[in-house]
Formats: C-alpha cells, structure tokens, sequence
C-alpha cells in the first residue's frame, strides 16, 4: 500500500502490544527507566504510544523493503521511537536529524548517528538513503517543495520516503493552533492527494494503492478529532 489510515482505536492498542512482545518498544524496556535517572532527555518522553501503529507500519515496511546494512535517516528524530526500534530489529546504518540538541542524547547514541539539523536542509550528500522516516512530523510547519526537494535530493534511486501524519477525509481547521514553533495541519483527502503531486515533481511516486477512506476518528487533540494516515513514496526519478 502507497497510503493508509489508522480506522480504530484497538488497531493502536495492536501495535503496542506487538511492539511490547517482540522487544521492540522502547519504554518496556528497563534501560528507558535507567536512562531517565542517569540523564534528563528533556521533559518529553521517547515514544508515544499513541503512535504505535505509526510506527509498526513503518517498521515492517522497512523490513519487508529495504536490507539491514542498507542507510535510513528519521527526521524530526527527537523522542522519535522508529530509530530504536529500527536499531532492535537489526538495522545497522542509522541516522536522525532535529533542531533540537537534545536528540544527541537519544538512546543507542553511540550506534545512531544523530545530528543537530533543520530537517529541510540537511549535513548530508545527495544520494545518502534508502529510506528517510518522519512519524508525525510533516504536519507541523508544511513546506512541500523545501520538503520534497530535501527528501528527493537525499534519497538514492529506489529509495523510500515513509511518513505518518493528522489526517481526516473533510478539513479541519487549525487556524491559530502552533506547535514547536509552527503552525500545525490536519491534512484532508484532497491535501493528501494534492502532497502526493507535488512529490512526483522531484522524482517520488506512490509505492502500491491509496486508500483514504476513514468512518472512524480515534485520534483526539486540542478539541479537534481525527485519525492518522500513513504514506509511502518511492524514488524513480
């Protein structure tokens, strides 16, 4: 599948669980508890458990598309849970790049390569990935083409951009509402299909089908409710 969305609220609570039982979910884990007490990573937790399906999605598509030694860069990696769960199942090549300085504090530090970066321009050489990863990322401060630019220069061929994101068939306004610093989307239908656009004009198309269709808002946050949409893109050009 190119695009899917997260339909209940039991699909969450799936994927935690198997998160939990293939020990791969960061906080089931003592060293998270270890880490906390030794040093402050900042004042958010690493993971949310409301992203496990998010999450769980791009694990077993990294799996099932992309080698072990292969390189995979999360942006906006700060608390990010995809890089350790990534790291647990075997992945050897690992970056993560975010404003904030703290992300030089993320667990596995020593084997993840993360750097202190604007995500939408990056330290990095053309051609350096095989897929780049961005869980609830995009959706804060949109820039398509500064996006879609970065992501396509930093991508090789046959490379993959897998991001989650807000998301509801009908628009929803977040006029006024600012998160980290910028402004915040909940992407409709016709957004979706207009992002999936632009990305073809830097060589990303869509990896399968796309199924959009959503009856169910599991999601709810600053009196808004909604679902999670999950999209694929492949490098082809």
């Amino acid at each position: 599948m190119t695009a899917l969305v997260l339909r209940t609220h039991s699909q969450i609570a799936e994927a935690r669980a198997s998160l939990v039982s293939r020990g791969l979910a960061w906080r089931t884990n003592y060293l998270a508890k270890l880490l906390r007490r030794m040093r402050s990573l900042t004042r958010q937790q690493i993971g949310d458990a409301v992203k496990s399906w998010d999450v769980l999605q791009t694990a077993d598509f990294s799996v099932k598309h992309v080698p072990m030694n292969e390189p995979i860069l999360d942006i906006g990696a700060f608390a990010s849970e995809i890089p350790i769960v990534l790291h647990r199942l075997g992945f050897t090549n690992l970056s993560g790049v975010d404003l904030n300085p703290a992300v030089r504090n993320m667990p596995y530090a020593d084997k993840i390569q993360y750097r202190v970066s604007d995500f939408l321009k990056t330290p990095f050489a053309s051609d350096s990935f095989s897929l780049i990863t961005a869980i609830s990322v995009i959706e804060h401060g949109y820039r398509p083409r500064a996006l879609f630019e970065e992501v396509g220069r930093l991508l090789r061929p046959g490379g993959y951009f897998v991001a989650s994101f807000d998301y509801w068939p009908e628009k929803i306004s977040t006029e006024g509402i600012r998160m980290f610093g910028m402004d915040w989307r909940i992407f409709s239908k016709s957004e979706v299909e207009e992002l999936i656009r632009a990305a073809r004009t830097y060589g990303l198309s869509p990896h399968g089908a796309i199924n959009l269709d959503a009856d169910q808002r599991p999601i709810t946050f600053f009196d808004r409710s909604y679902t999670f949409a999950w999209l694929a893109l492949q490098k082809t050009g």
